[in-house]
């Protein structure tokens, strides 16, 4: 079992003048503590789950790029990219940038997408769900074109493309990994079985259904569901002076029985490096063996 970061909330205590400064410890202790990925939200407004629209709201890919300038070894990704916030060549491009200055750590993060809200105000287009579904899969199948040796035109239904060319390309071979976000069993986990190398789910009782129908959906394409790294969205809560250290290893044990690899969530005391360091020393070595 492996443990991933997600900072979602950037209205700290000291403001926007040392969030620089403040971002960047973050990071240095999540690395060196052994988290296996730092993630950022991909969204302008703070969504309703977290708190109020107009908390502090860092862009993801500029935020990741920082990141990366800051970190060794944590693989970089959003949890999760929403499909109709930048064009297919714009993404394919800003991953492969990150995966090139970051040594090959950059992960796509990848789903439909959902805030009608922050879309509708910035003025961001917002299609139905059925065509956000449809963009999805073309832009999966664009990334894989683009991340491979063929610079020839692609076009579907909603891309038109006269030479794929990204160069430099990526270092991660053959291309970064593709983590695609969401439950929907007759779409998004066809999409995870058909090009995905990871799902990301949300922790909740209907986790072992949601594997069973992923891996009738790798039986259904001929993909080996075993290729496929299996995630949950998992907040990494220790408690009050680590009180609560045992439950959420307990958790993540229940969840490895499960066939989850890794869990990836916020840790509350962030920016405060204590519960960050705690979880390095107390919970990764533990759950590394799960």
């Amino acid at each position: 079992m492996k443990l991933g970061l997600q900072i979602p909330v950037f209205t700290w205590p000291n403001g926007p003048a040392t969030l620089r400064r403040d971002l960047a410890a973050v990071a240095r202790t999540a690395d060196q503590a052994g988290f296996e990925y730092i993630a950022t939200m991909d969204h302008f407004f703070q969504i309703p789950q977290v708190g109020p629209v107009e908390m502090d709201m860092l862009e993801a890919y500029t935020t990741l790029g920082f990141l990366a300038a800051h970190t060794e070894r944590a693989k970089l990704l959003t949890v999760i990219t929403g499909i109709h916030y930048r064009q297919p060549a714009l993404l394919g491009k800003t991953v492969t940038t990150l995966d090139v200055l970051s040594g090959g750590r950059a992960v796509l993060g990848i789903g439909a997408g959902w805030n009608e809200e922050e879309s509708r105000g910035l003025g961001f287009p917002f299609p139905s769900t059925a065509q956000r579904f449809e963009l999805l899969e073309e832009t999966l199948r664009y990334l894989q074109q683009l991340w491979s040796d063929d610079d020839g035109p692609f076009a579907s239904a909603h891309i038109t493309a006269e030479r794929l060319l990204n160069s430099p390309q990526n270092l991660s071979r053959p291309h970064p990994p593709i983590m695609i976000g969401g439950g929907g069993e007759r779409k998004t986990l066809r999409l995870v079985a058909q090009y995905g190398q990871a799902c990301n789910l949300f922790n909740t009782p209907e986790v072992p259904h949601k594997l069973d129908v992923l891996r009738q959906h790798c039986a259904d394409v001929g993909r080996d569901y075993d290729e496929i790294t299996k995630t949950v969205y998992q907040p990494l809560d220790i408690g009050e002076n680590g009180k609560g250290t045992q439950a959420l290893i307990d958790e993540l044990g229940r969840l490895a029985e499960l066939g989850i690899q890794a869990a990836i969530g916020h840790v509350p005391t962030v920016p405060q490096p204590d519960d960050l360091e705690r979880i390095g020393a107390d919970v990764i070595p533990v759950v590394e063996k799960f």
